[in-house]
């Protein structure tokens, strides 16, 4: 199974390299967004901002688009999960529009939200498979789905509930970061590897 991680240019994608690989599995990290689709499996990492990652984007983003509404895997993170929507309050640009809605700032007091919480309302194969309860979070936007069925699993902060894994067709994305979030994270991260390759 190839999978290929798209890198935004704005940061360290080695513990998500890291928890992805497994035998059987190769991982390349890929700055191109229109080669980055010619694979089995693509990840958008939580990595950076909205505006400079829709910008990177923006030369494929036809192409990625196509590709995911044609069934192309896609585990999407943090601020991946955002690009999936059509914009973004934190900055300029569009997302891939796969999911209509937008990406507002979280009203909480202590913005970004940074550290462990719980997922609720869990109602996925995919975090049963893994025991994923808990997961951590480094945000300080969310994402606003217009339809609210393709949300399976939300987290509260601050008394602020928001989506926090989504889902249409083979495209996942989660608001936490499974590659930070200890084994059940990992664990996460490669059923749906699993999921996706059966």
């Amino acid at each position: 199974m190839r999978v290929s991680v798209f890198d935004y240019g704005a940061g360290n994608l080695h513990s998500l390299v890291k928890a992805l690989a497994r035998p059987g599995v190769a991982v390349c990290v890929e700055p191109d967004p229109v080669r980055a689709v010619e694979t089995d499996v693509l990840v958008l990492p939580g990595v950076g901002a909205f505006g400079a990652a829709a910008a990177r984007l923006a030369a494929g983003q036809r192409v990625m688009r196509a590709a995911l509404n044609a069934g192309l895997p896609c585990l999407a993170i943090c601020l991946g999960m955002q690009l999936l929507f059509d914009e973004s309050e934190e900055g300029a640009g569009t997302g891939l529009g796969l999911i209509p809605g937008r990406v507002r700032r979280l009203h909480a007091r202590r913005v970004p939200q940074i550290g462990w919480n719980a997922l609720e309302g869990r109602c996925d194969p995919l975090l049963a498979a893994s025991a994923l309860e808990v997961a951590y979070f480094a945000n300080g936007y969310v994402c606003e789905p217009r339809d609210a069925r393709v949300v399976r699993a939300w987290s509260t902060h601050e008394g602020e509930r928001f989506p926090t894994m989504v889902r249409v067709g083979r495209t996942v994305g989660v608001q936490f970061h499974p590659e930070k979030s200890s084994r059940p994270g990992v664990a996460f991260a490669r059923a749906f590897l699993e999921e996706v390759g059966t």
